[in-house]
């Protein structure tokens, strides 16, 4: 297992792509001064060790040992032994709705984007809790199993979207079904599933659904996001507005927020329903209620023991380096006898 001390100098790469373009800005340069101050055959016979090929392998060679350098500087540090570890803390599972109606913008910049907000501080604020994430529209997918990696929930979280989901729709109960799998420690006392979604959902049963799973000690909470109003589901192809979603008889559609239903699934199952167009008040919430529930006891893996890896990453960017320094621009002799970048050829 990998884990990187220092990610800030990772922005010293940029300087690369830099160099690149400077380097061919002066080849560019070079080769333009050369036509003006006399012609290019008679400058290769005047110069006849010049090497056209070395100050390109200079500068692959040169950016290589950069590279190198700035992988040591990170320090990536490896851990070698993998531990059981107890922690204390609750098991919280995120049902996210990614339907076309989440796209609509009504919540800026989107209520997608917007529930993904939620969602993501709410995470940062948890302790030693357990977290997963499950998506949903006409049928719901586990995106991450229940962990104790918070940053691996907030990765996952960020490539949330409705091309994930087969078929369109918002079955809530979908997402009720596959929660009752997540939450693997029958002794853990205080369980949560947050559904975080517009409520337009066609489903029945799914009150029932969620007094089943509150039955089984899940308290669920809602969170809408939207505006009763409502607003179009904007379309696009690749990145680009290409229209509204309309319906079959070419009118245009408009998706509301149905608090009605979410405040009916968090009655049912024992927990309560939240505003969410405001990221802060669902967030200071649902962190309030989570901090004051009772811990539980649990046991998980992590790595331990991390060591340094930088002394390796800066001896391949020393010996890289030093090679740079001892290779010259002309050419080499025993290369310019094998000939293997027809060079002399190319000179006949």
């Amino acid at each position: 297992m990998f884990r990187i001390e220092e990610p800030g100098y990772f922005y010293f790469l940029t300087v690369i792509p830099v160099m690149i373009v400077i380097f061919l800005f002066v080849l560019w340069w070079k080769k333009r001064t050369q036509r003006k101050f006399s012609d290019l055959n008679l400058l290769k016979k005047t110069a006849p060790n010049t090497s056209t090929f070395k100050p390109t392998l200079k500068l692959v060679i040169f950016l290589l040992g950069i590279t190198f350098l700035i992988i040591s500087l990170v320090n990536p540090k490896m851990g070698t032994k993998l531990k059981t570890v107890k922690r204390e803390g609750v098991d919280v599972v995120f049902a996210l709705d990614v339907s076309k109606s989440m796209l609509a913008e009504d919540i800026a910049p989107n209520r997608l984007e917007k529930a993904k907000q939620i969602i993501s501080k709410t995470i940062d604020k948890l302790g030693s809790d357990r977290v997963g994430i499950i998506i949903y529209a006409g049928n719901s997918y586990p995106l991450l199993p229940i962990t104790t990696d918070h940053a691996a929930a907030n990765m996952f979280l960020q490539n949330a979207n409705p091309d994930m989901v087969s078929s369109q729709g918002t079955a809530i109960n979908e997402a009720l079904e596959l929660a009752k799998t997540y939450y693997n420690n029958d002794e853990q006392t205080n369980r949560f599933l947050i559904i975080i979604s517009d409520g337009e959902d066609h489903q029945e049963e799914t009150k029932q659904v969620a007094q089943n799973l509150a039955n089984e000690g899940v308290k669920i909470y809602t969170i809408g996001i939207g505006t009763e109003s409502g607003s179009p589901i904007p379309m696009r192809l690749n990145g680009s507005m290409i229209g509204y979603k309309k319906n079959r008889k070419g009118e245009t559609v408009i998706t509301k927020r149905v608090p009605k239903v979410l405040k009916g699934i968090a009655d049912a199952g024992k927990g309560e329903f939240i505003d969410g167009n405001i990221t802060e008040k669902p967030v200071k919430v649902m962190a309030g209620i989570i901090a004051n529930a009772e811990k539980n006891e649990f046991e998980t893996k992590q790595f331990s023991d991390y060591e340094d890896q930088f002394q390796w990453f800066l001896g391949i960017a020393l010996l890289f380096l030093i090679i740079d320094v001892l290779l010259f621009d002309k050419k080499t002799k025993w290369l310019r006898k094998v000939d293997l970048f027809n060079e002399e050829k190319n000179k006949k």
